[in-house]
């Protein structure tokens, strides 16, 4: 562990994973920071400095009540970092976990504060593309969303989401998982999935992650474990059609119609350093078959802490085959198979454009077989980032 990053002294280690190390430090005059610093590997290769550098900046323009402020960076540095201020508290996805579902009350105020951070994120003309409950901070006053490492700035080219794919299956929006281009109203259809889940819910049942997109995709969203007076609101947000879904601003007008005395969603926690340091969820329960024939009613138990190599992964997917690349391995699948390949039986894995669009990935095996499966981008330009993005991610866990 580094004793110094900057100009910060390094306290201990919050969480590792593929795309790096994020440690609890301290400034000169004693504030707590949590500094993430890129892997080695990722820092030397210039398309990950790019996207790095797109982050910062990124991460900077936003403000507001609900997120972590960028207080240093130094993306030129021959291992890049990011420096926010520290919010101490455990995960929305850790306290459901401990506490259970949330009643009515306390979700509109969860949804309140998550609209509101939404608004501040998107009048800079970004959009998160991964709000999940690992990635929602529940501090003492009040929900903070972090993570902008998928960002994406509306009006620039879009760049690479290296070691993450579209989003986080179960809570990315339609548009997210069929390629297409994605706005604002998929951060609204991923804080809908996120309220459903605080309420005991799951509104895609669980699975692999391709059984999530096909039925985010096909199927209406399971709204039984939500109270009935939050059902329309939720409804609206999981609208598949992204112009039907209400705005961050509408839906402040929704969960909280009349200004009033704010209440923290949770008890006010202990004094920061008695905090125990938060880490991302690792991945859903093991997949049932795919796709079901209904979607699952089961009750959300809320993901276990674990390694942040849970949340990197790469998905490629047309209407009748799909590849993903995570922390359990490689798999493919399609309407009449189904492999998964774990890393400690994978020898290579490399990818190839081919003709009509088709991306190419191909599995070597210790024991010398060798596996393909093809899968059409909609787009020239997504076949590109597939072909960008897919190294970068086997790298992660190679």
């Amino acid at each position: 562990m580094p004793e110094r990053i900057g100009a910060y002294a390094v306290e201990r280690e919050l969480g590792a994973g593929g795309m790096g190390t994020v440690y609890l430090a301290r400034s000169r005059g004693g504030r707590s920071v949590a500094v993430k610093v890129a892997r080695p590997e990722l820092a030397a290769d210039p398309h990950f400095r790019q996207r790095f550098r797109a982050e910062v900046a990124a991460a900077r323009l936003v403000g507001g009540f609900h997120t972590a402020p960028v207080v240093d960076a130094d993306p030129e540095a021959e291992v890049p970092w990011l420096a926010t201020a520290y919010v101490p508290g455990p995960t929305l996805a850790d306290l459901l976990a401990s506490e259970g579902p949330m009643d009515e009350g306390r979700l509109r105020r969860l949804g309140a504060a998550l609209a509101e951070a939404l608004a501040a994120i998107h009048r800079c003309a970004l959009v998160h593309r991964d709000l999940k409950p690992g990635n929602i901070i529940m501090a003492a006053d009040g929900p903070r969303v972090l993570d902008f490492g998928i960002a994406r700035a509306m009006e620039s080219a879009r760049l690479t989401s290296t070691g993450v794919a579209f989003g986080t299956p179960g809570f990315l929006a339609p548009e997210q998982a069929m390629g297409e281009e994605v706005t604002g109203a998929a951060d609204v259809f991923a804080l809908g999935a996120v309220l459903v889940a605080a309420a005991g819910g799951s509104a895609f049942g669980g699975g692999t992650p391709m059984g999530l997109m096909y039925r985010t995709v096909h199927e209406p969203a399971d709204l039984s474990a939500v109270p009935p007076g939050l059902r329309p609101t939720l409804i609206a947000c999981l609208a598949k059609d992204p112009a039907q879904r209400p705005t961050p601003e509408g839906l402040l007008d929704l969960f909280s119609p009349a200004p009033g005395t704010y209440t923290p969603t949770e008890a006010v926690l202990s004094p920061m350093d008695a905090v125990p340091p938060h880490q991302a969820p690792t991945a859903l329960p093991a997949p049932p078959p795919y796709p079901p024939a209904v979607p699952s009613a089961a009750p959300w138990g809320g993901p276990a802490s674990g390694p942040e190599d849970a949340d990197i992964s790469f998905v490629a997917a047309d209407a009748t085959s799909a590849v993903l690349i995570d922390a359990d391995g490689v798999t493919f699948e399609s309407d009449v198979r189904y492999f998964q390949f774990t890393w400690n039986h994978v020898s290579a894995v490399e990818c190839a454009a081919g003709p009509q669009k088709y991306l190419w990935v191909t599995v070597w095996l210790l024991d010398g077989t060798v596996h393909r499966q093809a899968v059409k981008a909609r787009k020239t330009s997504l076949l590109r980032r597939w072909l960008q993005d897919l190294p970068l991610v086997v790298a992660c866990f190679r």
